[in-house]
């Protein structure tokens, strides 16, 4: 294992060894993966439960979702689900002074499980990767590490701080910011530019690649000034990708799908000054395509680093490698699982 890991056993392993049966909390695409790997290790599944509200006697993989009163017996529930609700992050940390709670992570894309045998193929390349933040974040990395490892919903506690804690301290936006905002959505993190810059900026670039959801951000961003829109998708150079549109939120680059325009970053030429990345796991392709704008100009960077779990290592690596001068920062936000972990250059 790592020499800065706590955790010693996997989420997986835990569960495993209890040799009690594992009751799923939810009922989403994490959930399916879930049961996936509890299949393939041998892992009995008592049942599915959800949030009282949302149990209406449906199914889910086989199983009838009931409340979780209904179980009785010894068992683990193994939390397969994300949310950064306030109330319902609150309601999974209070089941866990009843109950025995794990949270088995899975990748949103891709299919590499952060088990101890990923930590086995890429130990090198995650010790890398800590050696190359800066020494406060060490510990949220490494926290991050564990997390995703053991699922021990205590350490999400100490890692997590909100984001004026980085906004109003290391990450200082400034009112002359020319924005690149990769994953516009709806225009939630160009609010977010707005209130850390007091609503002053020299220009925004929002890529938006969802057709539906791009006339939403369009309406969002219609009375600002030097605002540009744009209807792509990011990636490693400009062409055309499929798009799958259709989960939401979390609509991603995909093999299947409707066929979107891309563009690279680079293809943009602009002297940006701050990149926000949250591109549903193409994060690395995309930086592959800011590679002459990240030596250039150097602009400050807010990455998502979570959506595939080789992404905690490689991210941080290619960026190092692109420019050495960039001063690395992790941070980790309110959510469950360990979502809205995100890097911070400078």
């Amino acid at each position: 294992m790592l020499d800065f890991m706590k955790e010693k056993e996997s989420s997986w392993e835990k569960i495993k060894k209890s040799g009690l049966p594992a009751v799923i909390y939810g009922t989403g695409n994490g959930a399916d993966k879930v049961i996936d790997e509890f299949q393939r290790l041998g892992i009995e599944i008592k049942g599915v439960t959800a949030s009282d509200s949302f149990v209406r006697g449906q199914t889910f993989r086989g199983f009838k979702v009931k409340k979780l009163s209904e179980f009785d017996g010894e068992f683990i529930i193994a939390v397969a689900f994300a949310s950064s609700i306030p109330d319902v992050m609150n309601h999974i940390f209070s089941l866990s002074e009843e109950y025995n709670v794990i949270v088995p992570v899975v990748p949103v894309f891709g299919s590499k499980i952060f088990n101890r045998d990923f930590i086995e193929i890429h130990s090198s390349e995650i010790e890398k990767a800590y050696s190359l933040i800066e020494d406060e974040s060490k510990p949220v990395f490494a926290g991050c590490v564990d997390f995703m490892f053991g699922g021990n919903l205590n350490i999400l506690k100490e890692i997590t701080t909100d984001k004026n804690e980085i906004f109003n301290g290391i990450f200082k936006l400034n009112e002359n910011e020319d924005y690149l905002d990769l994953g516009a959505y709806k225009g939630d993190t160009i609010d977010e530019l707005l209130h850390y810059t007091n609503g002053k900026y020299n220009s925004i670039t929002a890529l938006e690649p969802d057709e539906k959801t791009f006339r939403k951000l369009c309406i969002h961003n219609e009375n600002l000034k030097y605002c540009e829109n744009i209807n792509k998708a990011i990636y490693s150079e400009s062409g055309e990708i499929f798009f799958d549109s259709a989960a939401g939120r979390q609509s991603s680059i995909s093999d299947k799908g409707k066929k979107v325009e891309t563009v690279s970053t680079d293809d943009l030429n602009k002297p940006f000054t701050y990149i926000k990345m949250d591109v549903e796991g193409a994060e690395y392709e995309a930086i592959l395509g800011g590679r002459k704008t990240l030596i250039k100009y150097k602009p400050k960077l807010n990455i998502a680093l979570y959506h595939r779990s080789e992404d905690i290592f490689r991210l941080l690596l290619l960026i190092k490698s692109l420019n050495p001068e960039y001063k690395i920062y992790i941070r980790r936000h309110p959510y469950i699982p360990c979502w809205d972990m995100n890097l911070y250059c400078i």
